[in-house]
């Protein structure tokens, strides 16, 4: 009875399944702890885990990919009267062309102007009132039924050749010239996207913008697809049509990246985005650095090989322990008292937390 009274304690003991329940949270806890001293603010443990299912990346351009400080390099038409006519429509606006027009404006010392009515039409661009004349400043969708001349349109096709963003004066439904602004790729997203695709990932631009400048800054940065001309209630849209082949995460920063951060396997924020995207978001980039997303795709690798490798370790213990603890190789003298069995199991929690 003795003998099978320790027999059994020792088995209670070693079977403990202590190690098999800190294997999981200790490493989430550490690769979370690790990750936001690196930059990358997780919102919970398990989008280390869903990060690791990931297929496909999907970025926005503006802000995400590219600096988000757009200069005006080109103005076709009456200078002062296409500028000034811009800037007091874009003032009241937040977007990153609205200020680089507005800042333009500013250097050339010209007045704003006030403007009544003012709407801002999510991508297409603004419009309002100007002296009682109803004045548009945006992309090409917001000039249906206006007739474009050929010297515009042959502007506009040179324009966008060298990756330039292009937006349209009109007042009363006429247009009065163009604004050519112009946009760099942030100095490392060129090796993010780079060590993504080493890693096995597929790379896609989704943009409001058009098609030329988009593909002009993918073909920079190597971006393999691009979907361009996106408005932005259509971005989770897009996002669903690629969740169809697989997993996916979005990059993105503003405003109208929240639907699709939202939908997304996995969102990714940029941390100077805005506050409705961080919110919208699983994971955030304090940086603001898109070698951040880099480290979050190793991190969440490292840290779940971590935890295969304590389950394996707190499994391995019970499997070898159990049968001597038991006393099935008594016959050969290799058996295991209590006092070993509570070492033994106290050992395999200490080598997880080690790990």
């Amino acid at each position: 009875f003795v003998s099978s009274l320790l027999y059994g304690v020792a088995v209670l003991i070693i079977a403990c399944p202590c190690a098999l329940g800190l294997a999981t949270p200790t490493a989430l806890m550490v690769g979370t702890g690790r990750s936001a001293k690196m930059g990358v603010l997780l919102k919970n443990g398990t989008v280390l885990q869903e990060i690791q299912k990931v297929q496909t990346i999907v970025f926005d351009k503006t802000g995400t990919l590219t600096e988000g400080k757009p200069v005006v390099t080109d103005i076709i038409g009456d200078e002062v009267e296409v500028l000034g006519l811009a800037a007091s429509l874009e003032e009241a606006s937040q977007h990153p062309l609205a200020e680089a027009i507005v800042k333009r404006a500013s250097e050339a010392g010209l007045e704003i102007q006030t403007v009544e009515n003012f709407q801002a039409l999510h991508g297409k661009g603004v419009s309002g009132q100007i002296n009682g004349k109803q004045v548009l400043l945006g992309n090409a969708k917001m000039l249906d039924g206006m007739d474009i001349s050929s010297i515009y349109q042959e502007k506009l096709e040179e324009l966008e050749k060298e990756a330039k963003t292009v937006v349209f004066l009109a007042v009363e439904n006429e247009i009065k010239g163009l604004l050519a602004l112009q946009d760099i790729p942030k100095e490392n997203a060129k090796l993010a996207i780079s060590q993504l695709k080493k890693r096995g990932l597929k790379t896609v631009m989704l943009t409001g913008d058009n098609a030329g400048v988009a593909r002009a800054i993918a073909d920079q940065i190597g971006i393999e697809e691009v979907i361009a001309g996106v408005l932005p209630e259509e971005k989770a849209h897009e996002i669903h049509k690629l969740q169809a082949s697989g997993k996916v995460a979005f990059v993105g920063d503003g405003i109208n990246d929240a639907p699709a951060l939202s939908v997304a396997d996995v969102g990714i924020a940029m941390g100077a985005g805005t506050d409705i995207a961080i919110e919208s978001a699983d994971l955030v980039l304090t940086t603001n650095n898109l070698l951040g997303v880099v480290r979050a795709f190793d991190m969440s690798k490292k840290t779940f090989n971590r935890i295969l490798l304590n389950l394996f370790w707190a499994f391995i213990y019970n499997v070898a322990g159990i049968p001597i603890a038991a006393g099935v190789f008594s016959g050969v003298g290799l058996t295991l008292n209590p006092e070993l069995a509570g070492l033994a199991m106290a050992f395999s929690s200490v080598s997880v937390l080690t790990s």
